[in-house]
């Protein structure tokens, strides 16, 4: 937040100031935000299709009968979020906590699509600040 005042003594005075500021009159201020070019393969898409098909023999093979159906509805969700044009943060931690929670296992799987670096670039794609909060979630993992 900003605060100014003008004083008696004819002067401007500011406090708390973050980012760009213009004092005076008769000001313009511009800014050039510039996008990444980032790519993604047709390569890189296909591996990431496989990726989850092997996500999902994994969980045939591995859930109890009783979880099986729920936890490939959850790789179901996960794949919806990831390869949506804006991916879907939020469902993707909680596919991962879901498997850290109910089918440890097969939780590093599940982590090990979410933190992969093609859905990375899926990310970057959809922007700036989903990429910053991707980070903010998932780095470390």
């Amino acid at each position: 937040m900003t605060k100014s005042n003008y004083e008696n003594d004819g002067k401007i005075h500011i406090e708390d100031v973050s980012g760009q500021i213009a004092i005076g009159n008769n000001n313009i201020q511009t800014q050039n935000i510039t996008k990444k070019n980032i790519t993604i393969t047709k390569n890189e898409l296909e591996t990431l299709n496989k990726m989850f098909e092997n996500v999902k023999i994994q969980v045939a093979k591995n859930a109890p009968g009783d979880m099986q159906e729920k936890a490939l509805e959850k790789v179901s969700e996960l794949e919806e979020a990831i390869k949506t044009d804006k991916p879907d943060l939020t469902t993707m931690e909680y596919v991962k906590k879901w498997f850290e929670k109910n089918l440890p296992q097969l939780a590093g799987a599940v982590t090990s699509l979410v933190v992969n670096p093609i859905v990375g670039k899926l990310v970057e794609v959809a922007g700036e600040t989903i990429a910053n909060e991707f980070k903010r979630r998932f780095e470390g993992v």
